[in-house]
């Protein structure tokens, strides 16, 4: 099921204003590179893209493709434009930690430091069994909780996933509160839609509103957003971790509000204080990635290698979602890539928004 929003799509009056990719430093044939590849087979099943640098759209390209829509399933072949609803599956993730921030400025929520199930008093009896006194709402939100939860071992059609057995459970809040824990909270990172559930959960018990409307309330609306869509369980609840659905143009406007300190001309939108919370590594998530708060956070390789050195390293901030969808922000540079695509359920489905951002975007500028 589909949370809409009320805000119609259309024309968008405050998208930001065009400019030529050599005005703001990339070498000329930014476009054509990306045609170029797409032709090589190099990029493939792009739905859309759109490049931001200094707040100027520098590329905004949308392709047809066959789509998938949480809950609903296959969409058929859908012509994407501007405006064009796409899941951005555990971009949401990301969404969902920067909420947690507006919530907290409003006194909505518990700060990090507060133990899980001060959130949780409906569930006091699991509150001290095998160690689960020490969790706190931090470890929620770096992923770090030390609780046996498996979403990398068996694909989400497979119901020992345990995000597949979470959406199955009675009451998914209280499976995710009970799994035993296995590990030292804050130790070790272990990718979990349960705990962006949990978060979700306790936006929607401070706020007393559905997640949806307290997103297009905070964040959505504030950032000029058109249509939305927060997908819902059979149950009605949200999924929080994967539901979302926006246009490329949209999940493109989170990243400028980031590289803006959370504001919007000139209002705060997200606390600049949260934000940085967001971007700080507080655990390793793999050789390459590291996670604040819902968002991963890398150093990437700019500029052309001299001899042994691979070019300079720039920090990057990035939200990502199966199928390949991204969100990659690079404050150095001034630079936001919003990819959309459709390769789900693909194990290459990394290398096409990859290849945008080293071979296309970063290859260019100069």
């Amino acid at each position: 099921m589909m949370q809409h929003s009320t805000a119609p799509a259309g024309d968008d009056p405050g998208w930001f204003a065009k400019a030529a990719p050599e005005d703001e430093g990339f070498l000329p044939g930014l476009g054509a590179r990306l045609d170029q590849a797409i032709a090589d087979g190099k990029v493939w099943n792009l739905h859309g893209l759109v490049v931001l640098r200094s707040g100027k759209a520098v590329l905004e390209r949308y392709f047809g493709g066959e789509d998938r829509a949480r809950g609903v399933g296959a969409l058929g072949h859908v012509v994407f434009t501007p405006d064009t609803l796409h899941d951005l599956r555990s971009c949401s993730k990301s969404i969902v930690g920067l909420l947690y921030g507006i919530a907290l400025q409003q006194g909505q929520v518990p700060p990090p430091e507060a133990p899980l199930f001060s959130a949780f008093p409906e569930h006091a009896d699991l509150a001290h069994r095998d160690g689960r006194d020490r969790l706190l709402i931090q470890h929620v939100l770096t992923m770090a909780m030390g609780t046996d939860w498996d979403e990398s071992s068996f694909p989400y059609s497979d119901p020992r996933n345990s995000e597949i057995a979470m959406d199955a459970a009675p009451d998914r809040y209280r499976y995710i509160l009970e799994r035993p824990v296995i590990d030292v909270p804050g130790a070790h990172w272990a990718y979990c839609g349960g705990a962006t559930a949990l978060l979700a959960r306790i936006i929607a018990k401070g706020t007393g509103k559905a997640l949806h409307d307290f997103a297009r309330e905070s964040l959505f609306g504030p950032l000029g957003m058109g249509a939305t869509e927060w997908v819902t369980d059979d149950d009605g609840e949200p999924i929080a971790a994967s539901g979302v659905r926006m246009s490329t143009r949209d999940l493109a406007r989170i990243g400028m509000m980031m590289l803006n300190g959370g504001q919007v001309s000139g209002r705060s939108v997200v606390p600049a204080e949260w934000l940085a919370r967001c971007v700080t590594p507080f655990v390793s998530a793999d050789e390459l990635r590291r996670y604040g708060y819902q968002w991963f956070v890398l150093d990437i390789a700019f500029g052309k290698p001299k001899g042994w050195a691979v070019g300079r390293l720039e920090r990057m901030w990035m939200a990502q979602g199966e199928g390949g969808q991204r969100l990659f922000v690079i404050p150095a540079l001034d630079l936001v890539i919003a990819v959309t695509a459709g390769n789900y359920e693909r194990e290459d489905q990394w290398m096409p928004p990859t290849r945008v951002l080293r071979e296309i975007v970063l290859a260019q500028l100069q």
